[in-house]
């Protein structure tokens, strides 16, 4: 449809020009519309204009409403208001008449007699006022008197003092402003109504004297303070600071579960505080609802019901309209998006008449085939794309496939393409059912196999290179599945050594300490796989473990890992390996170790002869001459049995001292099977102190060593910890003899004590000298076998340290000390764990020998 232009007025340019332009712009907007597009306009501007019109229609009801709550509003807050005037009036008239009151006991014109019948009258004229009570400067009541409606809980006894609450505290504040103030009673829950207070202060000549204590009825004060007119209008309620209702019967609750009913139960409501009182005395005034509001209104629910019935019956036709486009367009879209489909997938279609002609190929067809549609359609067999030296089987395949006798899975087939080349091809078969259920045919679908052909040949290609490398290993591979004695896989060392049984898995598990391959039923909750690794089976660690095989005479390192078979189980793969010529390597390997332990120990002792003999030659010529003396003066007839007895004890000292000389050398280089044992630190340092200090005496150098007290024992081979000690401390003795330095340079230092290396507490010993240190090119190669810079050395002193210090699972170092430039000595360190930690209160003891 094409709207009709608006006619511009005659005689005018300007409306001729104003109106013409829209009109032009609207009809160029509209042709450029889809036809589909102006049916749609078309059929919405109705619904639209139905849709302005109700809104117009709720709109003036609105704005009515709005001016209706509106006034209701204004009269509510005037009269409010003018009943707070009223309110506040009165409880003014009462708090002068108070003051008055409060002023004469100032005065001292009123006693207690005039004050009982003061407060008696006015309590009887005006019924809001509860209580009188006279208070002192002490807060003692001195005279009271209540209405007989206030509670026994209430009352105001004479000669007690105030309670401590809020009234206490307003007394407080009456004696700090001396002006009268309003306060409310304390609330407690299941007590009466608290009342409203206010204390006036007695101002006399000498101070303050107290107050006068009024107790106001809030019920009352409402009932009699509010006009009748405002309480027959409004529900009127009294309320305090917190909202709380003192006084009067509110409105129930509307419920508002909308948006619409809030705002409607808003607007006829209104409070204002009570002066003088203020905020803690508000009066509050709700109206009542007399009219429906406009969502009542009959008038309101016709055009509405109109409204919506019009916009829906033109929304129907519109919707019909609608559904018959989409129908078309639907059915459009559907034949676009099968020959797409049929165009766009890689497996070849074709379908046959009960005759064996073909009826119909997709495009995959024919570019499998490179054949076209037209060539390939109405063709009967043999097809072009048949190979010709399969003519008969082919036949024969498609007379079972004409007769029914289809495979479930399909059956394979050589096809020829157009440029004479062949291919693999799978071909599955379904029956043509029309429309009426009538069989009109087959219809098949051929997927090129070629490559999955290929693929699978690959793989059997390699499953069997794996299968001879396995068997070709050097080492034993078993699988057994967890909780069965099945044995999936054994290659040939396997089966050489223990059959085809898993016997032998089982035994190399069992032994290897690793988690059974099986498990016996048992009455107990225990889970059979318990012990497990957490963590992925492909990311899951392999456990290695070294066993003996009596009944094979081997030693085998086997390794074990989990893994998920190719059914799903879960299985275990041990693998174990001969490694019987390492283990013999490694045993001789620690005896050659040994035997040079002991020959460097030997080699120590040689090179320190000539110090033993020394230290040896002492004591032996300290017996010689005891002896000698002992036979002269017993040939002179002048030895008495006390000096015979006294140079017997010399003579056996000194022969107990060459002893344990010789005892100390003995067991040093004695041979020994390495033995670690709980050895304290203190005692091992002492004897390498011992044995050293004959060579570094022979040096005239001064052994200067540290030991801290309370050391935890550590766990290592004393001897061999001495060996050490002494090979260091005799080092360093030779590097300050070829350094030639003077006497007061001449010194080895040795201490030992605790220390915390990467979080683990250890026993540090340092052995340091003051000689020429060593070269840059010794110190990278200064720990290897055979490598010395003595000429008569043998290269095995400081390798042989390290290995000892390594075996105890501890580290050496060397390094150079400098004073500037100049290299003034070299400290060499090693550490070993403790046996048990340290005692934080460890103290040294400085001990020298020189």
């Amino acid at each position: 449809m094409d709207p009709t232009p608006a006619k511009p007025v005659a005689g005018n340019p300007l409306s001729d020009t104003l109106v013409a332009a829209p009109v032009r712009w609207w009809r160029s907007w509209w042709r450029s519309l889809s036809p589909t597009r102006q049916d749609r306009f078309a059929a919405l501007a109705p619904v639209a204009a139905v849709m302005m019109f109700l809104a117009a229609i709720v709109v003036a009801f609105w704005y009515l409403r709005v001016e209706e709550v509106e006034r209701e509003q204004e009269a509510l807050r005037r009269d409010v208001e003018y009943a707070q005037q009223r309110v506040r009036l009165r409880l003014l008239e009462r708090q002068e008449q108070l003051m008055r009151v409060a002023r004469d006991i100032a005065n001292q014109e009123m006693n207690k007699g005039d004050f009982a019948r003061r407060s008696e009258a006015l309590i009887t004229q005006y019924p809001e006022l509860q209580s009188i009570t006279w208070i002192d400067e002490q807060q003692r009541i001195r005279a009271s008197h209540s209405a007989p409606t206030v509670h026994s809980e209430q009352l105001r006894i004479v000669g007690e003092k105030l309670r401590p609450g809020d009234t206490a505290k307003t007394f407080a504040l009456v004696q700090d402003l001396q002006q009268p103030v309003y306060a409310q009673s304390p609330s407690v829950p299941g007590e009466p109504t608290p009342l409203l207070q206010l204390q006036v202060p007695l101002n006399s000549t000498g101070g303050f004297g107290g107050v006068v204590l009024g107790e106001y009825s809030v019920d009352s004060l409402l009932r009699y303070g509010t006009p009748t007119e405002v309480l027959a209008r409004y529900a009127v309620t009294m309320l305090d600071g917190s909202g709380r209702l003192l006084a009067g019967t509110a409105l129930p609750e509307r419920a508002a579960s909308n948006a619409w009913r809030w705002w409607r139960d808003r607007a006829n409501e209104y409070e204002v505080p009570v002066s003088p009182v203020g905020s803690g005395l508000v009066l509050r005034a709700q109206a009542y609802r007399t009219s429906l509001g406009f969502v009542g209104n009959s008038l309101f629910w016709l055009v509405g019901t109109l409204s919506v019935m019009t916009a829906w019956l033109l929304l129907a036709t519109w919707r019909h309209t609608r559904r018959r486009l989409r129908a078309q367009e639907a059915l459009v879209a559907e034949t676009n998006f099968r020959r797409a489909m049929e165009n766009s997938v890689l497996t070849g279609m074709r379908a046959l008449d009960l005759e064996g002609r073909i009826t119909y190929v997709n495009a995959a067809f024919c570019q499998m085939t490179g054949w076209s549609e037209s060539d390939l359609v109405g063709q009967l067999p043999p097809y072009s794309y048949w190979p010709s030296n399969e003519y008969d089987s082919l036949r024969l395949k498609l007379r079972d496939e004409l007769s029914g006798k289809t495979i479930v899975g399909g059956f394979q087939v050589r096809v020829q393409r157009k440029n004479g080349s062949q291919f693999d091809a799978r071909l599955y078969v379904s029956p043509l059912i029309d429309a009426h259920g009538q069989h009109t045919g087959w219809m098949s679908s051929m997927t090129d196999i070629t490559e999955p052909n290929r693929i699978r040949e690959q793989l059997s290609a390699s499953h069997e290179r794996f299968t001879i490398v396995l068997e070709a290993l050097d080492a034993s591979v078993s699988v057994a599945p967890l909780g069965s004695a099945e044995l999936l896989f054994a290659n040939k060392l396997y089966r050489q050594w223990f059959g085809s049984q898993t016997d032998g898995h089982l035994q190399l598990v069992a032994q290897a300490g690793v988690l059974p391959a099986r498990h016996t039923d048992s009455m107990d909750d225990e889970d059979g796989l318990m012990g497990l690794p957490t963590d992925p089976l492909t990311s899951a660690r392999s456990e290695n473990a070294e066993i003996f095989l009596p009944e094979l005479g081997k030693w085998l390192e086997v390794r074990s890992r989990y893994l998920s078979w190719v059914d799903g189980r879960l299985a275990q793969m041990v693998i174990a390996t001969d490694i019987t010529p390492r283990r013999l390597a490694q045993e001789q390997a620690a005896r050659q170790a040994e035997h040079a332990q002991s020959i460097s120990r030997l080699i120590t002792m040689g090179e320190m002869a000539s110090s033993v003999a020394h230290e040896l030659n002492q004591p032996l010529t300290a017996i010689s001459n005891y002896c000698s003396g002992m036979i002269s003066r017993s040939q002179s007839g002048q030895l008495s049995q006390e000096m015979l007895l006294t140079a017997l004890q010399k003579t056996a000292h000194q022969a107990q001292r060459a002893g344990q000389i010789i005892q100390r050398i003995r067991a040093f280089v004695k041979r020994s099977e390495p033995n670690r044992t709980l050895a304290q630190v203190a005692d091992m340092v002492g004897e390498a102190v011992e044995l050293a200090d004959i060579e570094l005496r022979r040096h005239n150098v001064r052994l200067t060593y540290r030991v801290a007290e309370r050391l935890p024992p550590v766990m290592a081979d004393t001897i061999l910890i001495e060996q050490v000690l002494v090979n260091l401390m005799k080092n360093g003795a030779e590097s300050i003899e070829n350094s030639q330095r003077p006497g007061h340079q001449r010194s080895v230092d040795l201490s030992v004590l605790p220390r915390e290396i990467d979080g683990q507490q250890v026993v540090e010993f340092t052995v340091q000298d003051t000689g020429k240190g060593l070269p840059p090119e010794v110190l990278d190669r200064l720990f290897e076998a055979f490598f010395t810079t003595k000429s008569e050395g043998m290269g095995m002193g400081l390798n042989l340290c390290r290995s000892i210090v390594e075996s105890h699972h501890g580290r050496m170092r060397a390094e150079n000390l400098y004073n500037g430039s100049d290299v003034i000595g070299c400290r060499f360190t090693f550490w070993l764990p403790l046996a048990a930690p340290v005692d934080a209160t460890t103290l040294t003891t400085p001990r020298t020998i020189a």
